[in-house]
């Protein structure tokens, strides 16, 4: 699926509405972090708001959507392998 029209200028302008184009989209988000590494809150919105002004929301997406681990205080985050 291409989602370039949710793009412009190589920002997130809006979050697709589809299931099908949102998975595409957190797939490339968390392309953007490495496996077997641990970032902090503050890594991961500098990551993220490169993307999207509400880097907070896109955070909470790929945590509940299990792109992203975080520990039980929101300290640290890890990418892990999604199960389809």
């Amino acid at each position: 699926m291409n989602i370039d029209n949710f793009f412009k200028n190589g920002k997130l302008i809006v979050i697709p509405r589809k299931k099908k184009a949102k998975e595409e989209l957190f797939h490339i988000l968390a392309s953007k972090f490495q496996y077997d590494k641990s970032y902090n809150e503050k890594e991961v919105n500098n990551i993220l708001v490169k993307t999207y002004d509400d880097y907070a929301l896109l955070r909470r997406y790929l945590v509940d959507t299990g792109y992203l681990k975080r520990d039980l205080y929101g300290k640290h985050y890890w990418r892990i392998k999604k199960s389809k």
